[in-house]
């Protein structure tokens, strides 16, 4: 059987900081996972949020079109200055 060998102090030493350091960085890449995780959460939200505000965009586009044909019906084609309400007909 072979002799057993004891390591001595700064041999110990070094394995404990070895140990420790690996210990760390497995709670910090942790920490970076969670991270990840709440970023990904946060840009769903966000997607969600401009898929809502695209559709919103295209429904004020489709009354905006309604309008301009109601208008255009009433009034014949033309130019129209929103800051004045002036409208001024096609020749």
């Amino acid at each position: 059987m072979a002799e057993k060998i004891k390591f001595n102090d700064e041999e110990l030493k070094q394995l404990e900081s070895l140990q420790n350091d690996y210990s760390q960085k497995q709670v910090e890449l942790g920490q970076i996972h969670v991270q990840r995780l709440l970023l990904n959460q946060q840009l769903a939200e966000l997607q969600n949020r401009q898929s809502e505000i695209e559709h919103q965009y295209i429904e004020i586009q489709g009354r905006e079109k309604q309008m301009v044909d109601v208008l255009n019906e009433k009034y014949g084609a033309g130019q129209l200055d929103p800051e004045t309400g002036v409208f001024t007909p096609a020749k």
